[in-house]
């Protein structure tokens, strides 16, 4: 029997959806890094459903590459969900993510990798003059980061940068429900005196679109309403979502007793409650789903098999079959997406 392959030390992780014009490029970038750090390293692109020429510009650069691995979504389940894939397939002792449309930096790695001292479990980057519009996403998300510090305690006031590295001992099997990736690290339960903030450089999009628009802004302020209790650990669970449920109902009863009397300021304010519970219910049940089901399902994982005791597989690149390091990661991640 062939040994194992030896874990590397650093995992990069890079979920992309139709982003067949930026994968080459920061491939490229990434792999000249993380062979300047001096570490043994793997490059994880997770492949989140794209329907452009993403996937075989990724199976292209697999065919050359043993230290990059692609791992191969059965559908598109969304960002939260195409990282926790990366997280259950990479191997490193420290994994770093970082988005897939080229926004991120990579040459801001090794300022990532050096503030993560023993001290610290994670850190994150904090985009300088944002390349984006002020009104419809710097903004929103200015107001959005400070109400997540201010609900969870946890230091880091631009969750929204992609650009994170994490001790592997703080991943565990992390499930997010779509969306939840927008409040790492807090969601981890990561203490604030253990995490860390570095500036970090926001680029021009590579090519193609952004794949967000105005509208995620009400849905991050729905589900910040959920998030005091989905940071404790243990997480609320259905009971809790049982109880925000009821009390959505009850509210909104009154709010319509309410009206009768035409009291209007008291059925704005039970009308409010009714709303607020009821987003805290919607959201404390997904994440108990999540964790129960998981949110993923994983077609396949590529790379090449530098071994050549593995010759007699035929092309040398796995396809169903992931390696024996993560098969069981795969395997174990064949889940429905919430």
């Amino acid at each position: 029997m062939p040994s194992a392959e030896p874990r590397p030390a650093l995992s990069i992780v890079v979920p992309v959806y139709n982003e067949a014009g930026n994968v080459e490029p920061l491939y490229e970038e990434l792999a000249t890094v993380a062979r300047a750090t001096g570490r043994s390293y793997e490059i994880v692109f997770v492949n989140d459903g794209s329907s452009d020429a993403t996937l075989a510009r990724l199976e292209a650069i697999v065919a050359r590459d043993p230290a990059f691995r692609v791992v191969d979504l059965d559908g598109n389940f969304g960002e939260a969900s195409a990282l926790c894939a990366g997280f259950a397939a990479a191997r490193g002792d420290v994994v770093v993510t970082l988005d897939g449309d080229g926004q991120n930096d990579p040459a801001d790695i090794p300022t990532l990798l050096e503030r993560l001292r023993p001290d610290v479990d994670v850190v994150s980057g904090r985009r300088h003059h944002r390349e984006e519009n002020f009104t419809t996403r710097v903004l929103p998300s200015w107001v959005a980061n400070r109400m997540i510090v201010l609900v969870t305690g946890v230091p880091v006031y631009d969750c929204g940068c992609g650009l994170k590295a994490y001790r592997r001992e703080v991943l565990g099997d992390v499930q997010l429900p779509r969306g939840f990736n927008r409040f790492l690290p807090a969601i981890l339960g990561v203490p604030g005196s253990r995490t860390a903030e570095i500036t970090t450089r926001d680029r021009p999009r590579g090519s193609g679109q952004t794949h967000y628009g105005l509208s995620r802004v009400a849905i991050v302020f729905r589900d910040l309403m959920a998030l005091p209790l989905l940071v404790r650990r243990p997480p609320a669970g259905r009971a809790a979502a049982r109880i925000a449920g009821i009390t959505s109902l009850v509210l909104a009863a009154l709010a319509v007793v309410a009206a009768t009397s035409l009291h209007i300021g008291l059925v704005l304010l039970l009308a409010l409650g009714a709303g607020v519970a009821a987003a805290i219910r919607y959201n404390v049940d997904r994440f108990a789903r999540a964790r129960e089901h998981g949110v993923f399902r994983v077609r396949r994982v590529l790379h090449v098999v530098p071994n050549t005791d593995h010759r007699h597989r035929g092309s040398g690149i796995l396809g169903e079959e992931p390696p024996a390091d993560v098969r069981q990661a795969a395997d174990g991640s064949r889940h429905r997406a919430l």
